[in-house]
């Protein structure tokens, strides 16, 4: 499991059950790019429209969790 990460937002990434569908890329091109390194750039987009795009992921490979800063 791969974790990308910044603080408002952790995007995990199963390599083993990705399906190469391309929802990511096609749905945040900004974010999901597999032609960078890291290929996942969580400081690309909203925390919001990350979690909207990885909620797309026909394979389940990509989940999000929110960081919720501590009082």
């Amino acid at each position: 499991m791969q974790e990308y990460k910044n603080r408002q937002v952790i995007v995990r990434f199963n390599p083993y059950a990705c399906s190469h569908a391309g929802e990511c890329v096609r749905g945040l091109p900004q974010v999901f790019d597999p032609s960078k390194e890291p290929w996942i750039d969580v400081d690309a987009a909203t925390p919001e429209a990350i979690a909207e795009v990885v909620e797309c992921c026909p394979s389940g490979a990509l989940s999000y969790e929110y960081i919720v800063a501590a009082e």
